[in-house]
């Protein structure tokens, strides 16, 4: 069985890399977004976050990857826009 403080610190750490990896593969920070909440809601629906230690971890970390997504996003939408100058 594994560890609460296994648990714990992939909750940090999984739910912003998953913002951010969609965000670049998506092209999009929003559906990223809306992905990473589907995936954790299906894991909260399945069982795997029984408290709510998790869940605000999960919250953080979603919030921490979609401010870090949207300054990358950003930095690309205005790099693109002096590229075409």
């Amino acid at each position: 069985m594994e560890s609460m403080v296994t648990k714990f610190f992939l909750s940090l750490l999984v739910p912003g890399l998953l913002v951010i990896l969609f965000t670049r593969v998506t092209f999009n920070h929003i559906v990223a977004l809306i992905l990473t909440v589907a995936l954790i809601a299906a894991a909260v629906y399945a069982g795997y976050t029984q408290t709510w230690l998790l869940f605000i971890a999960n919250a953080a970390s979603l919030t921490a990857g979609f401010w870090y997504s949207t300054r990358m996003f950003n930095r690309r939408k205005k790099a693109e826009a002096h590229e075409n100058e």
